[in-house]
């Protein structure tokens, strides 16, 4: 397999694994561990803004290419497998149906609370 298509493979697999923690976080089986980081996680990736914008050089995709694929990871870990396997089948479903990622605008309200509090503290402290 070349290398493009193994990353292309990837990236549709994170995409995936994105939305199938947005089911996971709505399953009552879900442990509350797993549905905190999911929540945060499903927050972020499926914010139209970004922590760290992308026009920023090399930091602004950063969360993209680490972070975001990293936290997917770990919250997937935590969810038993059975779970996973119900949740993966019903984003399988959601992108075969809808042909792209739901939108978080409790993800993106998150992000600009997170930038005003780092204006703030900086405000605060320079003055």
């Amino acid at each position: 397999m070349r290398l493009f298509e193994r990353l292309r493979l990837w990236a549709r697999r994170i995409k995936r694994d994105g939305i199938t923690l947005w089911f996971a976080c709505k399953n009552p089986d879900t442990p509350i561990v797993a549905t905190l980081l999911g929540m945060f996680v499903v927050a972020y990736a499926l914010s139209p803004i970004d922590l760290i914008p992308d026009f920023i050089p090399v930091l602004g995709y950063v969360d993209d290419v680490l972070l975001l694929p990293g936290l997917i990871w770990f919250a997937i870990r935590l969810i038993p497998d059975e779970v996973l396997a119900l949740c993966r089948a019903q984003a399988e479903e959601w992108l075969t149906k809808q042909g792209r990622k739901p939108r978080s605008y409790w993800g993106a309200a998150l992000i600009v609370f997170v930038w005003l509090a780092i204006a703030y503290a900086g405000w605060r402290l320079l003055s």
